[in-house]
């Protein structure tokens, strides 16, 4: 049984993949022969990419994205396009298009999101596979948290994001999951580094994250502020279980005072943030130049049409941040919001990089709870779905790398470690892993 026939060898409502067209690949490099996946909002050349939305059905990239050029170019063959929330907007993928996944563990229950067909699909199969996700403000830690796979978001600018349908341009970060943490560091090497098609990509030299080597003695830092969110016991436990095996492993463990890493002041930062830029990037979509399309004709003037397509073809949740986003970003509201946010921002990667001038790690759990029901994730508000947030959008804000690794189970179902980087400091986090799993 090939790598697609063991995907659809289950519950028919296992609905992970977006597409799948198989592309035979001759090259030869480090990833010869395996799989990989990629999610919706990046582009794939001559296959529908959508972005989980409506208005973009039809869209067909007449390039590659370069994260996808190079895992082409190192021998990997790509597989398909996964399912995700609109845009990335969502924390339980549950805001899609063309279909919602359920979570390989129990279908009863969310994968995550917005990456969470990513991840879903890592879990889904016991073959190796590389999934190609991307994060604004959790959305890989997140979903790898709720199906137990590894989900690795890079420093800001190591992987370039030519050809990504961007929610939030200065939070964007294009990651890897994978069942299989060697085949996250292989895939991380392989996608990282410098792209002339995006500018914020950084140029520095790519380590061999694939090569093994043993950390030690190191102090690790437990921001209070995380520690303090409402964690369901089960995830308590399996934290401090984990910072008992790194204690065990050599390690000094120790708590530490972040003050902006505080949920309230991160999360309304985060999302007057992503909203704004949000609301500056869909206003492309607009039924002209990409996707889905009405006859201008029948409207008296273009606002009418383009409000009349976007009406027809956003779902509520992409609404809803653009009206935010469009508010905060309005003459007399900008320096209240938007401009507010970007100092907080600031000062968050100034207190954060203090941190790591005495620490090499931080750690925190993954996420509050394990993945709710369908039931639980409807019957929240959208503000209690931010808050879902608290634990990830933090690090992201800061742009630092974070890798969510498997750390247990609660109620039958996964729990994730949080381990958190100085910036550039992913071959840490692999390595670290790496050690944990080896306990």
């Amino acid at each position: 049984m090939d790598f697609e026939d063991d995907l659809r060898a289950g519950d028919d409502e296992l609905d992970y993949m977006r597409s799948i067209s198989f592309r035979p690949n001759d090259r030869s490099g480090s990833l010869e022969g395996i799989p990989f996946v990629v999610k919706d909002a990046i582009c794939v050349e001559g296959v529908e990419t959508s972005a989980g939305s409506e208005i973009l059905e039809g869209y067909k990239p007449v390039f590659n994205a370069a994260v996808v050029e190079r895992l082409e170019s190192s021998g990997a063959v790509f597989h398909g396009k996964t399912q995700q929330d609109e845009f990335g907007f969502g924390s339980f993928c549950t805001n899609c298009a063309h279909g919602t996944p359920r979570n390989p563990h129990d279908t009863s229950r969310v994968t995550g999101g917005s990456s969470g067909g990513a991840a879903a699909v890592c879990a889904a199969t016991d073959k190796d596979i590389l999934s190609i996700g991307e994060s604004t403000g959790g959305s890989i830690t997140n979903p790898a948290a709720y199906n137990g796979v590894f989900g690795l978001t890079p420093t800001y600018g190591r992987v370039p994001r030519t050809g990504l349908v961007s929610y939030s341009n200065s939070l964007d970060k294009i990651g890897v999951l994978s069942s299989s943490l060697e085949l996250v560091a292989q895939g991380l090497e392989v996608v990282s580094g410098k792209d002339s098609g995006d500018q914020t990509s950084a140029d520095r030299q790519v380590p061999e994250f694939s090569r093994e080597s043993v950390p030690e003695s190191l102090t690790v830092g437990v921001p209070t502020q995380l520690e303090q969110v409402d964690l369901e016991q089960p995830v308590r436990n399996n934290f401090e279980a984990s910072l008992s095996k790194l204690e065990n492993l050599g390690h000094d463990v120790e708590r530490v005072d972040i003050p902006l890493l505080d949920p309230d002041v991160c999360v309304a930062a985060y999302y007057v943030m992503a909203v704004s830029e949000a609301s500056t990037n869909l206003a492309r979509f607009c039924g002209m130049r990409y996707g889905a399309e009405g006859n201008p004709g029948d409207h008296d003037d273009f606002n009418e049409y383009f409000s009349h397509v976007r009406g027809e073809k956003l779902g509520d949740e992409a609404k809803r941040r653009i009206i935010l986003g469009t508010y905060a970003r309005m003459a007399g509201y900008r320096d209240d919001f938007y401009v507010r946010a970007a100092k907080v921002r600031r000062k968050l990667i100034d207190q954060v990089e203090e941190a790591f001038d005495r620490y090499d790690l931080l750690a925190a759990p993954s996420m509050p709870g394990v993945a709710p029901t369908f039931e639980e994730a409807q019957d929240m508000s959208a503000s209690e779905t931010y808050a879902m947030d608290a634990l990830t959008v933090g690090p992201n804000l800061a742009g630092v790398p974070q890798l969510s690794v498997p750390n247990g189970e609660g109620d039958g179902m996964p729990t994730g470690l949080q381990l958190i980087g100085p910036h550039w400091g992913e071959k840490l986090l692999i390595d670290t892993a790496r050690q944990l799993g080896s306990e």
